[in-house]
């Protein structure tokens, strides 16, 4: 992905839905920007792009939901209200990634340890002029 500036939520699950285009089975992608960035709005745009059509929320409280695409699972992770690594892997974070369905993180950057080599990483950032920058990132 070039990176790709967004001026509004609409144009941010199109973006979305453009990178899912290419996701397949066991497929990783870590979103990092502030509050605000739209982490949240790129997800959406993902899981419709996979054929789901069940309304995508923030897992800020719950860590992680799960949602049904035409032919993939969507793991919608977010890392901000976990503590260590192994609360995460007491989640089950291993099993998410063993299923063979697709996970997006939304903070990633807070355990980029134990994410594959193979993840692609996605930095979402808020432009003096409101829109968004989404631009590919090496792994923190």
């Amino acid at each position: 992905m070039q990176p790709t500036t967004v001026s509004n939520e609409a144009e941010m699950i199109d973006a979305g839905r453009a990178i899912a285009l290419g996701m397949q089975a066991s497929d990783v992608i870590a979103l990092v920007g502030d509050l605000g960035s739209g982490k949240t709005h790129f997800t959406k745009g993902i899981a419709d792009g996979l054929g789901c059509e069940t309304d995508i929320t923030s897992p800020t409280f719950s860590l992680v939901h799960e949602y049904r695409g035409q032919q993939l699972q969507i793991f919608h992770f977010d890392f901000y209200r976990i503590e260590s690594a192994g609360e995460l892997i007491a989640l089950g974070w291993d099993d998410y990634l063993d299923a063979g369905g697709i996970c997006v993180i939304e903070w990633a950057d807070r355990f980029p340890e134990l994410l594959p080599a193979s993840t692609r990483w996605l930095h979402l950032g808020i432009q003096e002029d409101q829109s968004r920058l989404i631009s590919p990132m090496k792994k923190p």
